[in-house]
Protein backbone atom coordinates (compact mmCIF):
# COMPACT_ATOMS: atom_id res chain seq x y z
CA UNK A 1 0.00 0.00 0.00
CA UNK A 2 1.51 3.59 -1.00
CA UNK A 3 -1.52 6.09 -0.14
CA UNK A 4 -4.50 6.11 2.51
CA UNK A 5 -7.69 7.41 1.85
CA UNK A 6 -8.83 10.24 4.44
CA UNK A 7 -12.68 10.47 4.97
CA UNK A 8 -13.24 13.26 3.02
CA UNK A 9 -11.27 11.58 0.24
CA UNK A 10 -13.45 8.90 -0.70
CA UNK A 11 -16.54 11.44 0.00
CA UNK A 12 -14.99 13.10 -3.38
CA UNK A 13 -14.82 9.96 -4.91
CA UNK A 14 -18.20 9.35 -4.25
CA UNK A 15 -19.22 12.68 -5.74
CA UNK A 16 -17.16 12.51 -8.74
CA UNK A 17 -14.66 14.93 -7.75
CA UNK A 18 -12.67 15.19 -11.49
CA UNK A 19 -9.08 15.23 -10.08
CA UNK A 20 -10.10 12.68 -7.42
CA UNK A 21 -11.29 10.07 -9.65
CA UNK A 22 -8.19 10.96 -12.38
CA UNK A 23 -5.57 10.31 -9.80
CA UNK A 24 -7.04 7.45 -8.45
CA UNK A 25 -7.48 5.93 -11.86
CA UNK A 26 -3.19 6.09 -11.91
CA UNK A 27 -3.19 3.96 -9.30
CA UNK A 28 -3.23 -0.23 -8.75
CA UNK A 29 -6.09 -1.53 -6.20
CA UNK A 30 -3.22 -2.92 -4.38
CA UNK A 31 -1.44 0.57 -4.14
CA UNK A 32 -5.04 2.45 -2.38
CA UNK A 33 -6.14 1.77 1.78
CA UNK A 34 -8.22 2.75 4.06
CA UNK A 35 -7.72 2.46 7.56
CA UNK A 36 -10.56 0.66 9.57
CA UNK A 37 -11.32 4.30 11.28
CA UNK A 38 -12.23 5.95 8.23
CA UNK A 39 -14.49 2.72 7.79
CA UNK A 40 -16.19 3.33 10.88
CA UNK A 41 -16.60 7.48 10.10
CA UNK A 42 -18.34 6.81 6.70
CA UNK A 43 -21.02 4.15 8.13
CA UNK A 44 -21.12 6.71 10.90
CA UNK A 45 -22.15 9.27 8.39
CA UNK A 46 -24.40 7.31 5.92
CA UNK A 47 -26.37 6.29 9.86
CA UNK A 48 -26.46 9.88 10.56
CA UNK A 49 -27.99 10.96 7.11
CA UNK A 50 -30.48 8.04 7.11
CA UNK A 51 -29.47 7.46 3.57
CA UNK A 52 -30.16 4.14 2.13
CA UNK A 53 -28.76 4.85 -1.05
CA UNK A 54 -25.24 6.66 0.59
CA UNK A 55 -25.66 3.23 2.44
CA UNK A 56 -25.30 0.65 -0.36
CA UNK A 57 -22.34 3.61 -2.43
CA UNK A 58 -20.47 3.12 1.37
CA UNK A 59 -20.84 -0.62 1.23
CA UNK A 60 -20.04 -1.05 -2.53
CA UNK A 61 -17.11 0.58 -2.24
CA UNK A 62 -15.83 -1.28 1.00
CA UNK A 63 -15.92 -4.62 -0.87
CA UNK A 64 -13.70 -2.90 -3.54
CA UNK A 65 -10.39 -1.60 -1.22
CA UNK A 66 -8.30 -2.93 1.02
CA UNK A 67 -9.16 -1.57 5.10
CA UNK A 68 -6.09 -1.65 7.11
CA UNK A 69 -7.21 -2.68 10.61
CA UNK A 70 -5.95 -0.56 13.54
CA UNK A 71 -3.40 -2.75 15.59
CA UNK A 72 -0.83 -2.39 18.33
CA UNK A 73 1.72 -0.86 15.48
CA UNK A 74 -1.22 1.94 14.90
CA UNK A 75 -1.95 1.90 18.59
CA UNK A 76 1.84 2.40 19.58
CA UNK A 77 2.15 5.07 17.11
CA UNK A 78 -0.63 6.83 17.94
CA UNK A 79 0.55 7.35 21.42
CA UNK A 80 3.91 8.58 20.35
CA UNK A 81 2.22 11.36 17.73
CA UNK A 82 -0.31 12.79 20.05
CA UNK A 83 2.64 13.19 23.01
CA UNK A 84 5.22 14.79 20.47
CA UNK A 85 2.38 16.98 18.80
CA UNK A 86 1.04 18.04 22.57
CA UNK A 87 4.70 19.46 23.18
CA UNK A 88 4.69 20.88 20.16
CA UNK A 89 1.17 22.52 21.13
CA UNK A 90 -0.33 20.76 18.21
CA UNK A 91 -4.03 19.75 18.14
CA UNK A 92 -6.18 17.79 15.74
CA UNK A 93 -9.36 15.61 16.35
CA UNK A 94 -8.59 12.27 17.79
CA UNK A 95 -10.05 10.46 14.51
CA UNK A 96 -7.96 12.77 12.05
CA UNK A 97 -4.80 11.90 14.54
CA UNK A 98 -5.69 8.04 15.11
CA UNK A 99 -6.01 7.97 11.04
CA UNK A 100 -2.57 10.07 10.33
CA UNK A 101 -0.84 7.60 13.11
CA UNK A 102 -2.21 4.83 11.04
CA UNK A 103 -0.73 5.98 7.79
CA UNK A 104 2.66 7.14 9.78
CA UNK A 105 2.57 3.01 11.25
CA UNK A 106 1.73 1.10 7.52
CA UNK A 107 4.28 3.94 6.02
CA UNK A 108 1.99 4.96 3.81
CA UNK A 109 0.81 8.73 2.41
CA UNK A 110 -1.99 10.28 3.45
CA UNK A 111 -4.74 11.35 0.98
CA UNK A 112 -6.92 14.36 2.20
CA UNK A 113 -7.60 18.10 1.80
CA UNK A 114 -7.94 18.32 5.43
CA UNK A 115 -4.96 20.93 6.13
CA UNK A 116 -4.89 19.66 9.60
CA UNK A 117 -2.76 16.38 8.78
CA UNK A 118 -0.44 19.07 7.12
CA UNK A 119 0.50 19.71 10.95
CA UNK A 120 2.33 16.30 11.16
CA UNK A 121 5.58 16.54 10.60
CA UNK A 122 5.95 12.83 10.57
CA UNK A 123 3.35 12.29 7.54
CA UNK A 124 3.44 12.33 3.47
CA UNK A 125 0.50 14.39 2.60
CA UNK A 126 -1.24 14.55 -0.73
CA UNK A 127 -4.28 16.32 -1.89
CA UNK A 128 -5.65 14.83 -4.69
CA UNK A 129 -8.59 17.59 -4.98
CA UNK A 130 -6.38 20.36 -6.74
CA UNK A 131 -4.85 19.96 -10.32
CA UNK A 132 -0.86 18.58 -10.05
Amino acid sequence: MSHMLDTNIVSHLFKRHPAVISRMACLTPGEVCISSITEAELLYGADKKKSSRLKETIHEFLTTITICDWDSEAAATYGELRAAMEKRGKVMGDLDQMIAAHAISRGTTIVTNDHAFRMVQELAVEDWTTAS
